[in-house]
């Protein structure tokens, strides 16, 4: 297998983000080096070349070469502050105007954030109340999370990601060992609807009072990420929130002036203008 040179990083990244808007430039280097190997081998692509023409002339291997770049090992109940302040300020005041409501999990990934969700609704006693949707770009993940089978191994984190968020149970409460694997009741996701969605070129598809796209747009330049909040915007009702990552900004973008900062630190919006 030939030794990839920084020069064919730089082209691909160039490629990835003329075809398809995505913005890798600012992606840790060895990281991304060593993920392009591992597609490369996956593949069986006799060079960088003929990787190259595929990421150009093959939309369908161009959501495989992103699932494998943007793989994220994600956590339950990651910024235990951030969950904190959903359950303590954002769902009660969601609850003033409403008794029922709807939240958007916008590239939910392996489905740990909604988990971290459903648990939270559970403790708070409103779970019947709300109505969730889960998506992602990428069908296998997607199909993992639809399973909320994680591996034990990584329970501890999550179990102290729990204790720091303060919940009033433990997370050895919501599942059942098998096979090394943590299989969380399925009881959790009977609110929740799973789609495979294109948050780029997918259109909007219902309103929402809360929606989460955390850690998503990171990887999208700005007139990617400007058209993703154009359609989040438009997906939310009047008064409704949207949680975006640490690292993601509304500032800059068109929108900005149709939101207010519900809470600078956690990065979370609330919807004041259509």
């Amino acid at each position: 297998m030939q030794e990839i040179e920084i020069a064919d990083i730089r082209r691909i990244t160039e490629i990835v983000k003329n075809c398809h808007g995505y913005d890798f430039t600012d992606y840790a280097m060895s990281s991304f080096k060593r993920r392009i190997q591992r597609i490369l081998e996956l593949h069986k692509f006799s060079s960088v070349e003929q990787l190259i023409k595929k990421i150009e002339t093959d939309p369908v291997f161009f959501e495989t070469f992103l699932a494998e770049i943007t793989v994220n090992v994600t956590e339950m109940f990651r910024d235990p502050s951030f969950w904190r302040e959903i359950r303590d300020h954002i769902i009660p005041n969601i609850l003033l105007n409403h008794d029922t409501f709807s939240i958007w999990h916008a590239g939910c990934s392996s489905g740990e954030e909604v988990i971290s969700m459903t648990i939270l609704l559970k403790e708070m006693g409103i779970l019947e109340k709300v109505n969730i949707i889960a998506t992602d770009i990428d069908k296998p993940i997607l199909n993992r999370a639809m399973k909320a089978e994680y591996s034990l191994k990584n329970m501890e984190l999550n179990e102290k990601n729990y204790i720091r968020y303060q919940g009033t149970e433990s997370v050895r409460n919501y599942y059942e060992e098998k096979n090394g694997l943590a299989v969380f009741d399925k009881s959790l996701l009977e609110r929740v609807s799973f789609r495979n969605f294109d948050l780029v070129r997918g259109t909007p598809f219902n309103k929402f009072d809360l929606i989460l796209c955390r850690n998503v747009m990171i990887y999208f330049n700005q007139n990617l990420q400007n058209e993703v909040l154009k359609k989040l915007h438009e997906s939310l009702f009047k008064y409704g929130y949207l949680a975006i990552g640490s690292k993601e900004s509304l500032i800059w973008c068109e929108i900005a002036n149709r939101f207010i900062v519900a809470n600078n630190e956690e990065k979370i919006y609330k919807k004041i203008k259509e």
